[in-house]
Parts: structure tokens; sequence; C-alpha cells
């Protein structure tokens, strides 16, 4: 079945979709085969067609041929630490106020995740200042950020947060760390009047050290929340929610320079 639209060239990210469970990134290249447990499909064979494609394996599946996206290369992302939930992203790069031109102070890298979706969001114009402790967490996200092109909008600080943040003047600071309430000070003074503040943490008891620091320091509007998020099985009459779900990730804190 083919479908109207951009023709695939060499060199080109595609996904190759087989079903919900299941998909892969391939780099379309000449010469080369993409083999997988359902059969090869040779990728010469993939260069000139349009994006919707289908094209069969060897051994007889059928493969949906799609453009490769942010969210493909998202879930794939090279993991050496754990990598906050893309519904927790979403929240956290809206209450940290980031758009086109944003200037975004981050701590911890760690493999990248956070770092690229605020990257994505303050092009063009603007900066990710992303601080890592450890090296090797640093090189990893490094990797992840260029293979996802995004590495104009980043820049990497390997440094300890808590011995102060280059940056001044900066519109949001987005913390994900062990003690985020060490660096509360240290953040409002780096941030513009107005700036915010969000912190990422997994348990009751670092929120209630981070919201009582910030309340201490000056920050206004401080709120924490925590998202669950139920996916559902759908099927026509046998509709309900999937026995597994994601439960508790972690509790969201904000709050805004005065």
């Amino acid at each position: 079945m083919e479908s109207s639209g951009k023709l695939i060239e060499t060199g080109e990210e595609v996904l190759l979709y087989l079903n919900e469970r299941k998909s892969w990134l391939v780099r379309v290249e000449a010469g080369k085969k993409f083999h997988s447990h359902k059969g090869i499909v040779d990728l010469d064979g993939v260069v000139g067609r349009t994006y919707g494609s289908e094209v069969r394996t060897t051994l007889g599946a059928t493969l949906k041929v799609l453009p490769a996206d942010y969210l493909d290369h998202l879930e794939r992302i090279a993991r050496r630490t754990q990598v906050i939930y893309p519904k927790d992203m979403a929240y956290i790069t809206l209450m940290a106020n980031v758009r086109s031109g944003s200037r975004v102070v981050e701590c911890g890298t760690g493999s990248g995740a956070l770092t690229s979706y605020l990257a994505s969001h303050v092009r063009p114009g603007g900066k990710v200042f992303t601080y890592e402790v450890r090296e090797e967490f640093q090189e990893n996200a490094r990797k992840n950020i260029e293979r996802l092109g995004l590495e104009d909008s980043v820049e990497f600080r390997l440094k300890d947060i808590t011995e102060g943040i280059d940056e001044r003047d900066v519109d949001a600071v987005v913390l994900d760390m062990a003690t985020p309430w060490l660096v509360v000070g240290i953040a409002y003074r780096a941030l513009r009047t107005g700036g915010r503040i969000v912190s990422f943490s997994p348990t009751i008891n670092q929120v209630e050290r981070t919201v009582e620091e910030m309340r201490k320091t000056g920050f206004v509007g401080v709120k924490t929340v925590e998202l669950i998020m139920r996916t559902y099985k759908v099927k026509v009459n046998e509709t309900r929610p999937d026995m597994v779900m994601v439960g508790h990730t972690g509790y969201i804190v904000s709050g805004r320079r005065c």
C-alpha cells in the first residue's frame, strides 16, 4: 500500500512499525539490510518510497514505514539513570514556562531525556545549561543529545551545582536531584525576577524540605502536584483500564522568584 507524501532518501531515519508493541528505528543506507525476528528488509528497497508505504520482510511480515520523530527517539534513549516519564516532563516544562528563547538551568543531566525535551522547547534562540557531577553520565547524555540533533541548544556543565550556578538572569531552574533544597537559594540568585523553579522528587520527605526552603527563601506561588496516568485496553464491548499501570513516579514542586 502506497501513500502520497515525501520520498524517503538515503541516510534518513525511519520507523519500521509492526504493531503497538513492536517497532524499530532504522537508518536507511544503501547496500544495508535490517534484520529482526520477523525477517530481513533490504533497505535499498525503502529508498524512493513515500512515508506510509508498507514493506515485507523475508518472512512475510508487513511493516509500515513512518518518519521517525522525537518521541520515537525518546522511547529508545540510552539510559544509565532513571528517566523521567513523559507525563512528568511535559508538566515540568509547562510549569517552568519554557518556550522559544528561554534560558534554562537543569540539574542533573542523567541520561539527557529531560534535557532533550527542554532543548526542543527553547529552540530557536534559547539554551539549556545542564549540570552533572558524573562524567560518564554526562558523556552518555551528550551522545543522546547529539543523536537527536539538539546539541546547539545545550551546554554541558561538569560541576556540582551546590557549588553555584554560573549563569545569571535565567528564565527557569529545573532540578532532578536527591537534595534539591540545597540548591533553592542558589537558584533564587540565578533566576531573573519572575523566573520559575521546578523540582522533581520521588519521595515526600524531599518535597517537605524543598518546599520549606523555597518559602523561607522567598519563592511565591509554591505548589506541589503528583500526576497519575492510567492507560486503557480498548476493544468493542471489552474496554477497561489496563491491568498494569504506571502509578507513582514522583512529585513536582514549582514556584516563582519574587
